[in-house]
């Protein structure tokens, strides 16, 4: 990409991103043309990372496991679901992603555990979700039945309708209360770890832009 293509792009996402100033904004484009590879640009062809170079980023840079997980956060960042991420689904995600504010953050998780998208979590949603992120214990008789009372548990701690799934209303009262049920049925924002490592790897070369 062109010098003044690049600076274009960096200005403009640099206006639709409430938490990277334009330095940030400019380190996170060239990190995705790196990570894209030099594809020409040609009409009609997206650019963008697929769904397993995505879920590789995921894994190797923030530690994440859960294939559901992520290709739930896949999708959470692919908002056009042309199945791969553009370099403003990129921006805009990473902007949520790592720096969102609580409220971002649980539209964000809601919308990652709501598997079928209707709104609600229900129990089956969790049971399978916590089903695909706790490990298996070996010595346990059956694992389901322990995930199903951990269903009821979270149920009887977060519905507060008591209408046996959760609404967001429910999910954002009870994370307002209790932060760590935040990511209740699985890891899906980066450990503050990954996180600062990240931040400091990509933005670290600030003299490289002094001269834009």
């Amino acid at each position: 990409m062109n010098r003044k293509k690049l600076q274009k792009l960096t200005d403009t996402l640099t206006k639709s991103c409430k938490h990277f100033n334009k330095f940030e904004v400019n380190c996170l484009i060239t990190l995705f043309y790196n990570l894209v590879g030099d594809v020409a640009e040609r009409p009609g062809v997206v650019i963008g990372l697929d769904r397993n170079a995505f879920r590789n980023i995921l894994h190797v840079t923030f530690g994440m496991t859960d294939d559901m997980i992520m290709d739930r956060v896949f999708r959470g960042f692919d908002k056009d679901n042309d199945g791969c991420v553009n370099v403003s689904e990129w921006i805009h995600g990473l902007s949520l992603f790592l720096r969102g504010t609580l409220e971002e953050k649980m539209k964000y998780c809601f919308e990652v555990f709501d598997l079928n998208g209707d709104g609600f979590i229900s129990k089956e949603e969790m049971f399978y979700m916590l089903k695909s992120s706790l490990l298996k214990q070996p010595s346990e008789e059956d694992p389901d039945e322990g995930i199903k009372d951990l269903v009821e548990i979270i149920l009887k701690k977060m519905d507060q309708d008591h209408d046996g799934k959760l609404s967001f209303a429910d999910y954002e009262n009870a994370v307002r209360e209790e932060t760590l049920l935040l990511e209740a049925f699985g890891p899906c924002l980066p450990d503050p770890k990954s996180q600062m490592e990240f931040e400091a790897q990509v933005f670290k070369d600030a003299n490289d832009f002094n001269d834009m």
